[in-house]
């Protein structure tokens, strides 16, 4: 009989357990690795995140949404979309039907920036995730997309 290790007894039997841990933990490494890199182009992540996240989400989308896509509050947000159109990367504009929400856009430079900041980011990925095949990749969001999903529910409940 083998006696276990001290990891052994470290790990818990459920490996759910460690799960919310490790994401956290990930997420937190995964995105100072991105800062550094996309740092060391002049590019600060109050730059990249939110050109990214309006890229990805379209054209026209209201201040409160990308500020929720970004995990940013309202006021900050408005403060970097303010620092991003005196840049001339955004510009906003209020909604046609409600004037009180404004919907931002990204300009032609904005766009030129938000393409160049994916192909970058495309690259860093492709070099932190080259250990993954496509099922993996594939499995694992459909997995983030399961816990997104509890997350959502739990919150509607409250």
């Amino acid at each position: 009989m083998t006696a276990a290790s001290p990891s052994d007894a470290a790990r818990p039997a459920n490996p759910k357990r460690l799960l919310g841990v490790r994401l956290v933990g990930l997420g937190r490494r995964w995105r100072k690795t991105l800062d550094a890199q996309l740092a060391a182009e002049g590019l600060s992540d109050a730059v990249w995140t939110p050109l990214v996240h309006l890229h990805r989400l379209g054209d026209g989308i209201s201040q409160t949404e990308l500020a929720a896509a970004v995990g940013l509050d309202g006021s900050s947000l408005v403060r970097l979309l303010d620092a991003l159109a005196a840049q001339g990367l955004v510009e906003r504009q209020a909604h046609a039907s409600d004037r009180r929400i404004k919907l931002v856009r990204l300009t032609a430079a904005g766009k030129r920036t938000a393409n160049g900041i994916r192909k970058r980011l495309a690259a860093i990925e492709d070099e932190l995730l080259a250990d993954l095949d496509e099922a993996t990749a594939r499995t694992l969001l459909q997995a983030f997309e399961q816990i997104e999903a509890r997350i959502a529910s739990a919150q509607h409940e409250d």
